[in-house]
């Protein structure tokens, strides 16, 4: 009797983490069709140092590499969002419910699609509407890498026996890392993406990178 309530005791419900596989292993098809069809076979090196007035389809390649970001970090930070709130848990699509996965997603690409347009407004509020095309050619080369670190991540999360709490907090300065450095990034760039005039550059950073982090780290975790 003792034996068979210790073994009872021990029985734990294994996670299913199948969909964390069928989302990135779709990642990884999306950059192949990226780099054979969009890029038309180019190989890592020769996409991540092309100049700008030498490459072509830089939308398309935007726009994945966008997509992948998204569902990328939705994976990785998903499982620590306290719960869905409720004005987004009572909208019923075929009578399906967003989790917290599907929440997430959500708030990421409506993230970055507000950002991306107001970035769009603000290059052509002052003028420099030609940078725009420049800026977002030069981003995807910095999200690419990116992504490539958050689907190592996702997979040591998820696959690796790993205290999710204690990493957390390694994860906060992992993205606090990479937030600082994409400043730099961009304002020590050679291509000049950022506006000439230091205001502009000021208010870019203010209103267009930190404002709108805030912002989902306010809709995620309070």
């Amino acid at each position: 009797m003792l034996l068979s309530q210790n073994i009872t005791n021990h029985i734990r419900i294994s996670e299913n983490n199948d969909w964390v596989i069928f989302i990135l292993l779709g990642c990884i098809f999306l950059y192949l069709f990226m780099m054979n069809i969009v890029e038309r076979e180019a190989n890592l090196k020769d996409f991540l140092l092309q100049k700008y007035f030498d490459a072509s389809n830089n939308l398309p390649s935007w726009v994945i590499t966008s997509c992948v970001m998204a569902l990328t970090l939705s994976v990785l930070i998903s499982q620590y969002i306290p719960t869905v709130p409720k004005y987004v848990a009572d909208l019923q699509i075929l009578g399906y419910q967003l989790n917290k996965f599907g929440f997430c997603l959500l708030a990421v690409v409506l993230f970055y699609l507000i950002k991306s347009s107001l970035g769009f407004l603000f290059f052509q509020s002052i003028g420099d509407g030609k940078k725009w095309t420049i800026f977002y050619f030069t981003a995807t080369k910095f999200y690419f890498i990116i992504s490539f670190l958050l689907i190592i991540l996702c997979v040591t999360q998820y696959y690796f026996p790993i205290d999710r709490n204690k990493i957390f907090l390694y994860y906060l300065f992992f993205f606090l890392f990479v937030f600082i450095f994409k400043i730099f990034f961009y304002l020590f760039h050679k291509n000049k993406i950022l506006p000439e005039k230091w205001y502009y550059k000021f208010l870019y950073i203010c209103t267009l990178q930190i404002a709108p982090l805030l912002l989902l780290w306010k809709l995620l975790f309070f």
